[in-house]
């Protein structure tokens, strides 16, 4: 099985490598340490799995995941978290990806949860559960539209790096675009979410999960 590892540190990723390369059947074939490097990755190599961090610079892992699932259908994917949370996990699951792994669980676990993945059945975590999943689902029926789902793929990607605090300049670099198509998207995004500078932009990201709480 083929699998790429997306963490934005290297310790981590070289001890993930480790543990399930001792696995006879896996062969970790790349790494990204942030998530627009994840997605360039993935669409080159066409892994079998892509086990993904939740909080990923560049790129948050659930856009990632939703971008993978676009591109790279027949790659799964596998989210590591430290967020028992039923909101992250549904997302997650509505991004696309094919398992949910507490970053707290055992090395077992997560071979499980690849595994799982690749015979196209869901896992999460205990104590997650697909009824505690369900239950949530229901609770949040009849809540008002996410304004985020409203937001373009690029708009998603302009939206996380001004978080970060790159200029436009920077992010038309990284984007392969101009400073001014940032600008436009930048301005639409902030007219669909409300948001009316930087300070509140900054404070939407951290609410959303987009930017790791310090």
């Amino acid at each position: 099985m083929k699998i790429v590892l997306a963490d934005d540190h290297p310790i981590v990723r070289q001890g993930l490598r480790a543990l399930l390369e001792a696995e006879t059947d896996f062969q970790v074939i790349g790494e990204a340490g942030d998530g627009l490097e994840a997605v360039a990755l993935v669409e080159r190599v066409e892994p079998d799995v892509l086990v993904l961090d939740l909080m990923m610079p560049g790129l948050a892992g659930l856009e990632v995941a939703r971008q993978t699932r676009q591109h790279s259908p027949q790659t799964r994917v596998v989210i590591l978290s430290m967020h028992a949370d039923e909101s992250y996990v549904l997302e997650a699951l509505t991004a696309g990806a094919s398992a949910y792994v507490l970053k707290r669980s055992t090395t077992g676990d997560l071979v499980k949860a690849i595994r799982d993945a690749i015979a196209g059945r869901r896992f999460l975590s205990p104590p997650l559960s697909d009824r505690l999943i369900d239950t949530y689902v229901e609770k949040a029926k009849g809540e008002p539209l996410d304004s985020y789902n409203t937001l373009t793929t690029r708009e998603r990607e302009v939206l996380q790096l001004v978080a970060e605090g790159h200029t436009n300049v920077a992010i038309a670099t990284r984007l392969f675009i101009s400073p001014r198509t940032v600008e436009m998207h930048r301005a639409s995004l902030m007219h669909k979410l409300g948001l009316q500078n930087q300070v509140e932009l900054v404070r939407y990201a951290l609410q959303r999960g987009i930017l790791a709480k310090e």
